[in-house]
């Protein structure tokens, strides 16, 4: 009963704040033009409404509940409260890929050139990582933890050798990319997110029991039949997949995967099958309050999201820090 009404409550709250995404902007629109628009109307607001906000909307909830769901996945498979999409060098890794379109090749495929190269440098960077914990050897999720951050660290060197060594023209590009915006939303590129966000749902849908048997231990796990040396290893191939699909599209967003899991299981408890659901529409809601916030700070001037997103998990970390235990 309880899980029913959390569940009803975040879907009607997404809900609503899908509509507030869209009527606040640099020019408000009252929710009753939303609602028309929405409803297939015509004239400057439709356009508006349907060509910008409404995409724009729709990314930020589906960004953000795949970084919540990949957040869940990563700190169960590592035993780790502090993991999230980012700690394992796949933005870094994204992060570079962009940057080098920007700086030195430009746009060589056009409009999909940026999320191509973003999407190929984070997949890249999860293939190095990989590779690290297979010549190694599995030892646990410390080394996975330890060989993301690695990789972390070799990207972040050269992004920032790409920003000071290509045009330096577009530094500001660089920036905002790398802080994370939700200007790129089309409606073209919404199916990047989408099957981002599928990949990952899916997967946690169908080995839901898996990770369930993980928070016993692993000894525990393997017991009850669980490769855990394999599952590891897939799950952080799907989170890779799927963040670098969000990473493509909206940049560097942090902190989202590393909030919603705590905020999810408090909400929900830890068992999987209740506990994902709940953190997709924690993500949602979150990102969707996070770009409102970034557009209306400074407006008429845009926040990088990122911004918004890091003061708020500082705050979080913080607070769990502090947190009596």
């Amino acid at each position: 009963m309880r899980l029913a009404l959390v569940l009803c409550g975040g879907l009607l709250a997404v809900i609503a704040l899908l509509v507030a995404a869209v009527a606040i902007g640099s020019t408000p629109l009252p929710v009753r033009a939303v609602i028309d628009a929405l409803a297939g109307g015509n004239g400057p607001t439709a356009r508006i409404v349907m060509d910008l906000r409404l995409p724009r909307a729709l990314l930020a909830l589906l960004v953000g509940a795949g970084l919540g769901t990949v957040g869940c996945l990563l700190q169960t498979t590592t035993r780790n409260d502090l993991a999230d999409p980012f700690l394992f060098g796949l933005s870094s890794g994204a992060a570079a890929g962009a940057v080098l379109v920007i700086t030195v090749t430009g746009d060589l495929l056009g409009l999909w050139t940026l999320p191509l190269a973003a999407f190929a440098g984070g997949m890249a960077a999860s293939v190095i990582v990989l590779v690290l914990i297979a010549r190694l050897g599995d030892r646990g999720p410390a080394r996975l933890v330890l060989a993301g951050l690695a990789v972390s660290f070799l990207f972040m060197a050269l992004t920032n050798y790409l920003v000071f060594a290509g045009d330096q023209r577009a530094a500001h590009s660089v920036l905002f990319w790398t802080l994370g915006g939700l200007g790129l939303a089309r409606w073209d590129l919404l199916p990047v997110a989408a099957l981002g966000l599928a990949a990952i749902l899916a997967f946690a849908f169908f080995r839901h029991r898996n990770f369930d048997a993980l928070l016993a231990g692993e000894d525990t796990a393997r017991t009850l039949g669980v490769d855990v040396v394999a599952l590891r290893r897939t799950t952080f191939l799907v989170c890779a997949f799927a963040t670098a699909a969000f990473v493509s599209i909206s940049g560097v967003i942090g902190f989202v995967g590393l909030m919603v899991p705590h905020i999810a299981r408090a909400l929900a408890g830890p068992m999987h099958g209740r506990f994902v659901p709940v953190a997709a529409l924690t993500g949602a809601a979150l990102l969707l309050v996070s770009d409102i916030a970034a557009r209306t700070l400074l407006a008429p001037q845009e926040l990088p999201i990122g911004i918004v997103t890091t003061s708020l998990g500082a705050v979080f970390v913080l607070a769990l820090l502090t947190r009596e235990p």
